[in-house]
């Protein structure tokens, strides 16, 4: 099996746990992957990656994923770290320029690999994976999505703001109308979702970029945690000047909720004013600095 790009940390890798620390010139982070309290086996990845080639570095910036699996056996979580370990190597050798179109063509890359994988395999036939990955580099974070994991922005006096869009059948039926945010919460069909990594030939990616400043603080979280605590909750940890121990606390509040899924959790902080870079192009612009009514409307922050 091919190993992950150089400089990578990602885990769990047996199933169980797994926490990271880093710290960057600007940029400090925290993984952390607990398997709950009802699974067996945690079907959760998390990845960083911050390439030690200087040039690379300066060219694709810092790399953090999560994936929740799905699928029998242990095809879920198989089809997690599957794609993960495909994403970062060929984000990283990507022959695209610029980040979205190289994010996009790792994670075609991936879904790729693990339908295949689901086809030829008796044993991980119909397994998949949601994919949420962030990408920072300088002043400017860029997002690929697909799937229900979530990346949230926490930002200084402005509140948090979900940045990516649930690709669920809830969701979706919240976004046209046809139900209420209240009424999607215990909805049946809440963990449907629409679009995953590896169930497909071909897979639709959301991209989206942002601007952060010093003081921000990203989380990137499978569903077991979001379903699990409140937002503001979510925000109140994520408070903790401690990214270690916000970041536990996360954990806990998940496994305080009831724990019935794997819970996943890397958040990122922007600990010193980043380098400017120049945005671009290929990802849907969100603007962090809107507000007012319109964007109250659209429940843009929590």
């Amino acid at each position: 099996m091919a190993n992950y790009y150089p400089g990578s940390y990602y885990g769990p890798t047996d199933g169980g746990g797994f926490e990271k620390g880093w710290r960057g010139p600007y940029l400090e982070a925290h993984l952390l992957s607990n398997v709950g309290k009802k699974r067996k086996n945690n079907e959760d990845s998390c990845l960083m990656c911050a390439a030690p080639s200087p040039e690379v570095s300066a060219k694709r910036g810092i790399l953090f994923t999560v994936a929740d699996g799905m699928g029998g056996a242990n095809a879920g979580e198989h089809a997690s770290n599957t794609s993960l370990r495909i994403l970062s190597l060929s984000y990283f050798n990507s022959a695209y320029d610029g980040i979205p179109d190289a994010l996009v063509d790792a994670l075609t890359k991936a879904n790729s690999r693990v339908f295949e994988e689901g086809i030829t395999d008796p044993a991980l036939a119909g397994m998949g994976t949601t994919v949420s990955a962030l990408v920072l580099l300088g002043d400017w974070a860029y997002i690929a999505q697909v799937g229900d994991s979530r990346i949230y922005l926490l930002r200084e006096h402005k509140g948090m703001r979900q940045l990516t869009q649930d690709h669920s059948l809830v969701a979706e039926q919240v976004r046209e109308g046809l139900i209420s945010a209240e009424e999607a919460e215990n909805h049946s069909l809440k963990n449907l979702i629409t679009r995953a990594v590896g169930i497909k030939d071909t897979v639709q990616v959301d991209l989206f970029a942002a601007r952060v400043k010093e003081g921000d603080t990203l989380l990137i979280c499978s569903d077991g945690l979001c379903n699990m605590m409140s937002d503001d909750d979510i925000r109140a940890a994520l408070e903790n000047g401690d990214l270690k121990a916000a970041t536990h606390t996360l954990i806990q509040g998940a496994l305080d909720g009831g724990g019935s899924d794997n819970i996943t959790a890397v958040t990122v902080r922007v600990a010193a004013t980043p380098p400017k870079t120049e945005l671009q192009p290929g990802a849907e612009l969100i603007d962090m600095a809107g507000g007012g009514f319109f964007a109250k409307l659209r429940g843009l922050f929590s």
